[in-house]
């Protein structure tokens, strides 16, 4: 009986975690979406600290149970776009067979699975606030960098400046974030047509990486 009983005891306990654990990713769940919305409507620097917390039906000192600062809260959306974003390329772009047209396309996959965190990212690279542009800045760049690292890889390029390699990947993906932020913005109907012409624009750019000679003026 004493060991049925310290068992139900635990269990009681695991379970109060359990939901404690839940509630709280709900809350920061509920903080984030709130952010959003607000940012949507007047951007991320004209927001205060009470008003994030009043859209999630929380008292200003409980958000610090979640976020250190507001400032915090937005490292961590660059984190859940941009960052998320970053790594499954890397993945796509590691399978041998995939092409230009797959990677743009897992893209805008992506985005659609996130257009309210990708709408966000977008304005607010250009936005108000200094911090979340350089964080937004920063995560771009390891893009680019990453991307140079594979132009590196093709034979064909041999002769590419690693300064050459960075304009030309610096521009695949200020293409595809041009796209992005059309896309964001676009009916369902719209779509499809946004997602064609990110295509053929990056079919273009490939076509004139490859005839391209760094000894041209």
């Amino acid at each position: 009986m004493v060991d049925g009983c310290m068992l139900s005891v635990v269990t009681e306990q695991g379970g109060q975690t359990a939901s404690r654990n839940e509630r709280k990713a709900q809350t920061r769940a509920a903080l984030l979406d709130g952010t959003l919305t607000l940012a949507s409507e007047r951007g991320f620097a004209a927001l205060s600290l009470r008003e994030i917390a009043r859209s999630a039906g929380i008292v200003p000192t409980a958000f610090y149970r979640h976020f250190a600062s507001i400032e915090d809260l937005g490292a961590t959306l660059v984190d859940e776009g941009v960052t998320a974003l970053r790594l499954a390329l890397r993945g796509v772009r590691r399978k041998p067979d995939a092409t230009v047209d797959d990677t743009v396309r897992f893209v805008f996959d992506q985005v659609r699975g996130k257009r309210a965190i990708f709408g966000f990212l977008i304005r607010e690279r250009n936005g108000g606030s200094a911090a979340l542009r350089t964080a937004i800045a920063s995560e771009m760049q390891l893009i680019v960098r990453e991307i140079v690292a594979d132009l590196s890889r093709i034979p064909a390029l041999d002769s590419w400046s690693p300064q050459q390699l960075e304009v030309a990947a610096d521009l695949l993906v200020s293409t595809v974030t041009e796209g992005i932020g059309t896309f964001v913005d676009a009916s369902p109907r719209e779509e499809s047509a946004v997602i064609a012409r990110t295509v053929m624009q990056m079919r273009l750019i490939a076509l004139g990486i490859g005839v391209w000679s760094p000894d041209h003026r």
